[in-house]
């Protein structure tokens, strides 16, 4: 052990806290890169977990990327598209898409004997992922919707039963004007989803594509576009570029045009709100990392005071200033080395505390979920934590020349 690695621990554990002012200094230096490194940890953690809940929500209900007809009849509505086998062969060859599932929507209106609800109705067949609808399903069951045959069901959110006073088995008139004539159907409500995404459970009921299409007077091939799943939503702007190339402003033989959209570009101020996010979390790290660079040189600095008569002798016995430095490094190191180590125990448990219990709870009419969600990133928290001791070592070493201004005979009489 050198002697400047000694001189450092002995300074580090030294125990004579009634004697020395810069045991409370050293204790707030570590509280500051205890608590700044937690709150960034934690506020990493939350973050992601909301970018992830909330973009999981809108893309349950739209999908990754969804093919549609930028081509309009002349009423002012989307014309319908071909959603043909070869079509779908196309974009499933496209690198990075899962699956593929053809989609029809439909205004229509709920109605029972005291209220009525205006409502977008999204027929969808087989082919259809209904995995996130189960995973929000409080009451009921999932109807068997198909594209051969009409299920006479529908899907609502607890939203739409509670306005309209329905439950599950209910049945309810839904009526749907179009082509010139007012159309009516009985349909019995099979199950009920609430996934807090308030904008979207206010206005959209589920039933057959079969059914939708008959509404409309469309074919077996015609729909209103196709949604698209792919596998990695890193790589969503890529994907919808891709698909952009081979899809858009192709015609079908009804002469509807193609054209490729991406959820960012569906809804937009979703995605909007969540980048804003991001600007949050950097400000906070630029301002916890900030803290504990002011705590570490404060700390560094009254301890350089305190023992300056120290430096004054190492001088004098031949000690040259990067000697001096060095134990001053040393000491910083430890001290930063110990508070990292617990900051991130103490931000990893309350992260791993709220994912596991839920013990921070929202509300779900403002924030679309029930509780403060949590999302691990390892990448992340190693990056938070190499920026802080990059930062940290930065501070450290500059503090250290502060040492090379003291003069050996005035710090030994330094009093």
């Amino acid at each position: 052990m050198s002697f400047e690695l000694f001189i450092a621990h002995r300074l580090y554990s030294d125990r004579e806290g009634k004697k020395r002012i810069s045991r409370p200094a050293i204790r707030i230096a570590m509280l500051g890169i205890v608590v700044g490194l937690a709150v960034m940890i934690v506020s990493l953690c939350v973050v992601l977990g909301f970018k992830r809940d909330i973009s999981s929500k809108v893309i349950g209900f739209g999908s990754h990327i969804q093919v549609l007809s930028l081509t309009f009849d002349q009423q002012r509505e989307m014309m319908p598209v071909l959603t043909t086998d070869s079509l779908e062969q196309v974009i499933c060859r496209t690198d990075g898409v899962r699956h593929v599932q053809r989609f029809v929507l439909k205004l229509g209106m709920l109605k029972t004997d005291e209220d009525f609800r205006g409502l977008t109705f999204k027929g969808v067949g087989e082919d259809y992922d209904m995995s996130f609808f189960r995973e929000n399903l409080i009451d009921g069951k999932i109807p068997a919707f198909g594209s051969a045959e009409s299920s006479d069901s529908i899907l609502i959110s607890k939203i739409v039963a509670s306005d309209l006073g329905i439950k599950v088995g209910d049945r309810i008139f839904s009526y749907f004007i179009g082509n010139g004539s007012a159309r009516a159907r009985k349909l019995t409500v099979a199950g009920i989803f609430q996934t807090n995404l308030s904008e979207y459970d206010r206005n959209f009921v589920f039933t057959d594509i079969y059914t939708m299409r008959r509404l409309n007077r469309w074919d077996s091939e015609m729909s209103s576009g196709f949604e698209v799943e792919i596998d990695d939503f890193s790589r969503l702007d890529v994907v919808t570029h891709e698909l952009v190339g081979k899809i858009n402003h192709r015609l079908d033989k009804n002469g509807a045009t193609y054209g490729a959209f991406s959820i960012k570009e569906i809804a937009p101020h979703t995605f909007s709100w969540l980048d804003v996010l991001d600007m949050n979390v950097l400000m906070i790290l630029v301002l916890m990392i900030c803290v504990s660079a002011f705590t570490v040189i404060s700390g560094l600095l009254i301890v350089m005071l305190e023992r300056i008569n120290m430096i004054g002798m190492l001088k004098a016995l031949g000690a040259t200033n990067l000697s001096v430095r060095k134990i001053f490094m040393y000491f910083s190191v430890m001290l930063v080395g110990k508070g990292v180590v617990i900051g991130n125990i103490v931000g990893l448990s309350l992260c791993l505390v709220q994912k596991l219990f839920n013990v921070v709870k929202l509300d779900a009419s403002v924030y679309y979920i029930d509780s403060v969600p949590i999302e691990f990133n390892v990448w992340l928290i190693l990056a938070v934590n190499a920026l802080t001791l990059c930062i940290s070592a930065m501070v450290i070493f500059c503090s250290s020349f502060f040492v090379s201004i003291s003069k050996p005979a005035k710090s030994i009489r330094f009093d």
